[in-house]
């Protein structure tokens, strides 16, 4: 036996899908949705290389201070040895 509320539901869910403005005004809504969620996940992902982009600089940046040639940096970082070496000249240029 169905619940009345149940079945008022069930009914009502029926009687709306065969309604072609309102399922054209749901598919509009979840192609919104599914789009914020893309571009929500894209701004994600961005964030999360900038971070790793900028961790691998600072590791740089601590690694040419302590005197590691910038072959060694480059293979350790990630990191191209012409952005090293642009890095070593804004830390030089950076110091009094």
């Amino acid at each position: 036996m169905i619940e009345p509320a149940l079945k008022k539901a069930m009914d009502t869910l029926e009687s709306l899908s065969q309604d072609a403005e309102f399922r054209r005004l749901y598919e509009e809504r979840q192609r919104y949705l599914h789009d914020q969620a893309s571009m929500i996940q894209g701004a994600l992902a961005e964030g999360e290389a900038l971070g790793a982009k900028k961790k691998a600089a600072q590791m740089a940046v601590e690694l040419l201070s302590l005197g590691v040639d910038i072959s060694i940096i480059a293979k350790a970082s990630g990191l191209s040895e012409s952005e090293i070496i642009a890095l070593k000249n804004q830390s030089n240029s950076d110091r009094p």
